[in-house]
């Protein structure tokens, strides 16, 4: 591995993104191959139930035969450096709730067996597992979410808790036998947020090995539209600071490609029900408006004259720490 910033180039760099919400297609994975992405969360469930995930995961199955000659699914560490090593882009297939399950426990066997590796607990507001962020009584964790929990440390997918209320959080942490992971998010100190996380959260994540991807996603950034890649970089390294160098990663929530219906879906409840936030125009920081200037990133890490060893943690040795632990 290189050993100063004068050697680091993007092109040799493991490099990763924890979260990804494109309207993914031929163009899309063209992107991620340009930008050197090397492996991303990508995500294929939010507010769907157990017939419509299915579809969505079957469609996925589809685009990986026919794109397998830039695209191929991931299901272990070892499946990422051979994408690395074939010029592939690797695909963890991942949701942003649970409603994928309905609530029959079992249907998680399932979904791991065809590679679903990353689920995160609520998406903003109550489930059957626990409280969203947007929830307006945070009860927690429910009986039934312990065993969500226990079953998917059992079955080896990683749990997210990026939408989830602070005390979901919480009990989450501590009910999870394996590291968990905000996959995307920024940090509330530096931003009065809903979706924005504690101090305390974020360090209780990083104690237990767990893994905090930031986010690009301009309203939770401090200067929000306003942003440029530099001050996005400043956000993560207050996030370094909080919870160290060695569990801190990028999940930048691109939304590429999708039409404004989709996000007007996501900021309400169960899709169609009462509006829960407004995210205004989505003017992603100046220099990574684009999947496409992913390695304008590593560019911006050695200007602020990180070393070679945290650029090469931050932009993905991190996150394949957390998954060989979880996975």
């Amino acid at each position: 591995m290189p050993e100063s910033i004068a050697d680091i180039r993007h092109e040799d760099l493991i490099v990763t993104d924890s979260l990804l919400v494109c309207n993914f297609d031929r163009e899309i994975f063209e992107a991620m191959r340009t930008a050197g992405i090397t492996a991303a969360n990508c995500t294929c469930s939010v507010w769907e139930g157990f017939q419509d995930t299915m579809k969505n995961v079957g469609h996925w199955k589809r685009m990986f035969r026919e794109h397998g000659d830039i695209i191929t699914q991931i299901r272990s560490v070892e499946d990422i450096r051979q994408a690395k090593a074939d010029g592939k882009v690797g695909i963890i297939l991942g949701w942003q709730n649970t409603s994928g399950i309905d609530d029959n426990i079992d249907y998680l066997e399932l979904y791991a067996e065809l590679g679903v590796k990353i689920i995160q607990l609520t998406y903003n507001t109550q489930n059957l597992v626990g409280a969203g962020c947007y929830e307006g009584k945070d009860a927690g964790l429910t009986g039934f979410g312990r065993d969500v929990v226990a079953e998917m440390n059992r079955l080896g997918i990683l749990v997210d808790l990026s939408h989830v209320s602070e005390r979901t959080a919480t009990e989450a942490i501590e009910a999870s036998v394996k590291p968990v992971a905000y996959t995307h998010c920024c940090p509330r100190a530096l931003k009065d947020h809903p979706r924005n996380k504690s101090d305390e959260t974020l360090r209780s994540v990083a104690q237990r090995g767990g893994y905090v991807g930031v986010t690009i996603f301009p309203p939770f950034l401090p200067k929000g539209t306003d942003s440029t890649i530099d001050d996005f970089i400043d956000v993560v390294d207050y996030m370094v600071g909080v919870c160290g160098e060695e569990h801190v990663g990028i999940g930048t929530d691109m939304s590429q490609g999708q039409p404004w219906s989709f996000q007007e879906w996501v900021m309400h409840d169960k899709g169609n029900g009462r509006r829960l936030t407004t995210f205004g125009e989505l003017v992603f920081p100046k220099g990574i408006e684009r999947i496409e200037d992913y390695p304008n990133l590593t560019a911006a890490m050695a200007r602020k004259g990180w070393s070679s060893g945290k650029i090469e943690r931050v932009m993905g040795g991190n996150w394949l720490r957390l998954l060989r632990d979880v996975w």
